[in-house]
């Protein structure tokens, strides 16, 4: 006998709706690790398992059973931790097409060439990257393409084009008066900017990227100068504030440091010429300090190869000399540090030869990991996210071998990487 229509509809709906959440049921993976180095205290937990349901963390404790038909993988000679944070990087560029050679670069050709990066940057176990500035909303794209699943890299946010004076460090400054040449991101004066801060967040912008001051890369500018006034500043940090995204501020010089540190801004990116007086700014208004410091030990090996105009090469030498001594002093004076690299001024995936310069400047290297995981999921706003291996947070995990806390090197040579529950990369010991 024929069921009735209402009851043969009923079964269908209920068998659907049991087949769809079958398929949305989120996988289960267990990670059963040797070492476990919680990022806080510094202790290595050894012989602990990591649930992980999809995309986050459920549970960590001391290795019990495996519950049935979860995908289990072993890392019982490695140290397991954090998927660490880059907050300074420019996953559209390339240090082989810098100055003039930038000029023959399409947005199209950079958001190609940030798909290859996005990998490279992944695969050195960096899950979380801070993008701060980009022409013609590459990174906004790449950042979108990674979220669809279209192309794999880190969590991204992202700045768009950074905002700039004209003829300063972030504007087009390389090419003749005819060619009417400027950049995405220049602003002058206050309304001009507040308009670029509410432009450049229409079109993606997670976070604004602001340029205080001369940098190295741009011609005609000085990096000790200062750029925008501290009344643009402050109203260009009150409306992103306002509208929910942080700011990041170039700065090299004492003064542009200082300003920038006044209006407000969440970080200061390289600091590489500043004063004790800018030094106590920070220290006074919590700003955070991102020291791109690896950048000036590997230009000062391999730069000469490259080829490149002399303004760059005469600035280079400029902040190389003093670096390294002014972000110590910040270091000693307590400013909060955020890890960050300017990865694509030298070549992407090598961002983990920054912790090993903080730990020469006298950081310990619990203390150099904490910039890459605490320090920088607190500077991003992501604090409830990533940063530290605890349940309801991503499943972004990294292993190496050995001990970080002991040989600080060990995190340029990556063996795991899990980001939000997906293996990217698995060459650790059977």
């Amino acid at each position: 006998m024929e069921a009735h229509p209402l009851l043969r509809n009923l079964f269908v709906s209920l068998l659907l709706t049991i087949s769809a959440f079958a398929q949305t049921a989120p996988q289960k993976t267990i990670i059963n690790a040797g070492r476990l180095l919680d990022v806080k205290s510094g202790r290595i937990l050894t012989n602990q398992q990591i649930v992980i349901e999809g995309d986050k963390i459920v549970s960590i404790g001391p290795s019990t059973s495996t519950p049935a038909g979860a995908q289990v993988i072993n890392l019982p000679n490695s140290t397991v931790l954090p998927g660490m944070i880059d907050a300074h990087t420019h996953l559209t560029m390339e240090n082989t097409k810098l100055g003039y050679e930038a000029l023959g670069v399409s947005v199209p050709r950079e958001a190609l060439m940030g798909a290859r990066n996005a990998r490279l940057t992944l695969l050195a176990g960096f899950t979380t990257v801070r993008n701060v500035g980009a022409s013609g909303y590459s990174d906004v794209a790449l950042r979108d393409a990674i979220n669809d699943g279209d192309v794999p890299g880190p969590h991204m946010l992202v700045s768009g084009p950074a905002l700039g004076i004209t003829g300063g460090h972030c504007d087009e400054n390389l090419l003749p008066f005819d060619f009417h040449q400027t950049a995405d991101g220049v602003a002058d004066g206050i309304p001009a900017v507040q308009h670029k801060v509410r432009e450049v967040i229409k079109y993606g912008a997670d976070v604004i990227k602001v340029c205080a001051t001369g940098g190295v890369m741009s011609k005609g500018d000085d990096p000790n100068t200062s750029q925008y006034t501290l009344e643009e500043m402050k109203a260009l940090v009150a409306d992103a504030h306002r509208l929910g995204r942080k700011v990041a501020a170039h700065a090299h010089g004492a003064q542009g440091v200082s300003w920038a540190s006044e209006a407000g801004v969440d970080s200061i990116e390289h600091g590489h010429l500043m004063n004790d007086d800018s030094i106590a700014t920070l220290k006074k208004n919590g700003t955070y300090v991102v020291p791109t410091l690896y950048l000036t030990e590997w230009w000062s090996e391999n730069g000469s190869k490259l080829h490149m105009p002399d303004f760059i090469v005469t600035k280079m030498k400029l902040v190389s000399a003093q670096s390294e001594k002014n972000l110590q002093k910040a270091f000693q004076a307590g400013v909060k540090v955020a890890l960050g690299t300017d990865a694509a001024v030298y070549p992407h995936g090598l961002n983990a030869h920054e912790l090993a310069v903080y730990v020469k400047l006298g950081m310990t290297p619990l203390q150099a990991i904490q910039t890459t995981t605490i320090n920088d999921a607190d500077l991003l706003g992501w604090s409830d996210k990533i940063g530290t291996l605890e349940p309801g947070k991503w499943a972004d995990i990294i292993a190496v071998d050995g001990d970080p806390i002991q040989d600080i090197t060990t995190l340029q040579r990556v063996k795991f990487v899990m980001k939000s529950g997906q293996v990217y990369k698995n060459e650790t010991k059977p």
